[in-house]
């Protein structure tokens, strides 16, 4: 029998108080979906408690019809008192079960819910998968289905450190865990090691229950409740393997870490360790996995085949340095490339229409990436137009009308905007921005994909890693700022710079354009040209398509990039440090090779985790720049800078620092944050272009200024 009624809050204060935690994160919880939401159809909020997430929903995308569902009658009558628009409606209904009728759905989003499924059904984890299987019956093919909830981990034994402040909290919760069964099922099991020499108190127990109390571990004023659920339900494997059985295409699949719990909840609150004392990262303290609905005829996923010989897509160059004989290893790929963003304002916003769920196998290659997310087989990515014979505007105009059935008559303006180089170090690209103004519409009349979405809530997606691909970051950014919008508001990690009284770091002026390579027949041996067969196979494994694809990627190191934010804050000014370096591809482009960088690294395979990562970034930047590292910052989501190409992934960091050898062998350039803001266009290192945009709003955030 179900025990929802448990549920139940009780007193008004207790209602309110449970209702003011949810919406103080409301915003990352709908940011985290902007990129995986259409403008329009009807979306179901499924467990919507407060009914706060739904009706900035609704008032997001007025012409989409939003329903909140609870199984709680009281939180339902609350949120139709409380909230009234037109396109927003409340129904009480068990989530698990089907509430709506099969194929009506365009898109179900379940925040921090389905955990009480099964917590309430005597913590049948199955019954989390029964209320999956239902909601994706009610469905439309091409229909979202998404998840945001807590995460199991891997199953195994850790070791947990704590302080004497939290060790009797630990042990009551080790009595009191699951409080609906039995006095004698409750709880677990546990072993006390020795303390450490700093006093910390060691336990010995499973990875779940050490996690399980680490996420609740600050909600004592409604413990009673809280002991009675079970946070974690499947691990992200389980989770990943249901919805490709349901026949989803897994659009993100990504553990959250929320910045401000992390630094205060989490960091010097407790140590976990694994059986043999290596230090772990902190668990998630939430999970995303979004699934687009697709038929039994289509693919939910590539798997990389064997390698074959290159199809002469791409192809390799080589230049040599000209004073340090160092030599470069270039690949080009034909044709220019254009990023095209359609756009069109309505209701205050501003519509950018987007690929949506396009293939990219290439990053079928990638795995789990270091902070455990699986990267995605499909993205949401910008129109990319590639120009051969055609004048510019004319081939944009064509491919408008041919692939997207947007008719010249529809077009209203036609702006061109700035260049960047997606990764400068390894590929000879240089990306054309183009946007066109077009007349209102809500998707394309095409196979291709191709929806409406805010380009704000995309800026807000890439802060909280809802948004992969770093190119339709980049243009939406200069989209609005040439229209003169505001970007919206700051959701990521707070910036909280401690500054320094110490003189700014030694700091040295952009040199004058030079020509630093010549082309050589003689390779590095630094980049891999490969050619695989990748094929798209459907839930039940069967093959859909397959098709050899070119791509480049290291050979001796990983597929990880570290990109930083250098920030040194001094007398009320915050800098940014920048490198004046020399790159082939700027040469082939514009004649010089020097460009203005943000400093960036490709990591070793011994990077295994981000603490890894923390430790590699502190060692370079001492010994390349004489900096010391005050602290670190996660500056959003990860990236793939070129997914049709390599499977290149950028992990964004802001790091605050201070100078530690007053004569650096490689010194940067140090130039106040507002300065690089105001003319960030002019920019063309696409990894500056997402740090310093994104460093900017953050800073400004903090301070309560308006951009």
């Amino acid at each position: 029998m179900s025990t929802y009624h448990q549920q139940a809050r009780g007193t008004d204060s207790a209602y309110e108080r449970y209702l003011k935690s949810m919406d103080a994160s409301m915003q990352q919880k709908v940011a985290l979906t902007a990129a995986h939401l259409l403008a329009e159809g009807w979306l179901a909020d499924m467990g919507m408690g407060s009914g706060t997430g739904s009706e900035a929903l609704a008032s997001l995308y007025p012409n989409m019809r939003v329903t909140g569902v609870d199984i709680n009658p009281e939180m339902v009558k609350r949120a139709k008192n409380r909230y009234q628009l037109g396109n927003l409606d409340f129904r009480t209904g068990d989530i698990a079960d089907e509430c709506f009728q099969p194929g009506s759905l365009d898109m179900i989003f379940n925040s921090s819910v389905l955990h009480h499924v099964t917590s309430f059904n005597n913590y049948e984890v199955e019954e989390a998968a029964r209320a999956l299987t239902n909601q994706v019956r009610q469905l439309k093919e091409g229909g979202t289905l998404i998840v945001r909830d807590f995460l199991r981990p891997d199953p195994g034994t850790v070791i947990l450190e704590l302080p004497e402040s939290t060790v009797e909290l630990f042990r009551r919760f080790s009595r009191e865990f699951r409080s609906l069964l039995s006095q004698e099922r409750r709880g677990f099991e546990y072993e006390e090691l020795e303390p450490t020499p700093g006093g910390l108190h060691r336990f010995r127990l499973s990875s779940q229950t050490a996690v399980e109390f680490v996420l609740r571990k600050d909600y004592i004023a409604d413990w009673e409740t809280e002991v009675q659920e079970e946070y974690t339900y499947f691990t992200q494997e389980q989770f990943e393997a249901l919805f490709h059985s349901l026949g989803l295409r897994i659009l993100a699949s990504t553990p959250l870490r929320n910045p401000w719990i992390v630094r205060n909840r989490f960091q010097g609150k407790f140590r976990l360790l694994s059986k043999d004392g290596r230090p772990l990262m902190v668990p998630p303290t939430n999970y995303l996995i979004v699934g687009e609905k697709v038929s039994h005829k289509m693919g939910v996923r590539f798997l990389a085949g064997e390698e074959r010989e290159p199809l002469s897509y791409l192809h390799f160059v080589h230049y040599r340095h000209r004073e340090r004989g160092v030599v470069r290893d270039l690949v080009r790929r034909p044709n220019a490339t254009l990023d095209v963003l359609p756009y069109y304002r309505q209701n205050g916003e501003v519509y950018v229409l987007a690929r949506r769920s396009f293939p990219r196998p290439i990053l079928s290659l990638c795995g789990r990436r270091l902070d455990g997310s699986l990267s995605p087989h499909y993205v949401t990515e910008p129109v990319i137009v590639l120009q051969k014979d055609r004048p510019l505007a004319q081939t944009v105009e064509e491919a408008l009308r041919d692939d997207l059935q947007i008719r010249p008559e529809n077009i209203l303006s036609f702006t061109l905007g700035s260049h960047c180089y997606p990764s400068p170090g390894g590929l000879q690209e240089r990306v054309q921005a183009v946007f066109v103004e077009i007349e209102p519409v809500l998707h394309s009349g095409t196979t291709q994909r191709v929806r409406a979405v805010s380009a704000r809530q995309l800026l807000r997606a890439a802060q909280v890693d809802g948004l992969p691909d770093s190119r339709l970051e980049i243009q939406c950014a200069e989209l609005l700022g040439y229209l003169g919008e505001h970007p919206g508001s700051w959701i990521g990690e707070s910036l909280t710079l401690e500054g320094s009284s110490k003189k700014p770091p030694r700091s040295v002026s952009p040199g004058e354009p030079r020509r630093a390579f010549l082309e050589t027949d003689e390779g590095s041996n630094f980049l891999h040209l490969g050619s695989r067969v990748f094929r798209e196979v459907n839930a039940s494994g069967s093959l859909i398509k397959e098709t050899q694809l070119d791509y480049v990627m290291p050979r001796e190191l990983s597929l990880n990039t570290v990109a930083t934010a250098l920030l040194y804050q001094h007398d009320g000014t915050t800098y940014i440090g920048l490198q004046d370096d020399d790159f082939p591809s700027v040469q082939c482009f514009v004649g010089h090779s020097n460009l203005v960088v943000t400093p960036a690294w490709r990591l070793p395979r011994t990077v295994n985790d981000l603490l890894d990562l923390e430790s590699f970034t502190t060692g370079v930047l001492g010994k390349q720049h004489g900096l010391k590292v005050k602290q670190f910052f996660t500056l959003g989501g990860p990236y793939y800078p070129s997914a049709g190409v390599t499977p290149e992934i950028v992990y964004p960091y802001a790091v605050e620092v201070e100078p530690a050898n007053p004569t650096p062998p490689e010194p940067l350039i140090w130039i106040p944050i507002e300065e690089v803001a105001e003319g960030l266009s002019g920019y063309q290192d696409g990894h500056l272009r997402v740090l310093a945009s994104r460093v900017f709003r953050a800073l400004h955030e903090m301070i309560g200024e308006t951009i």
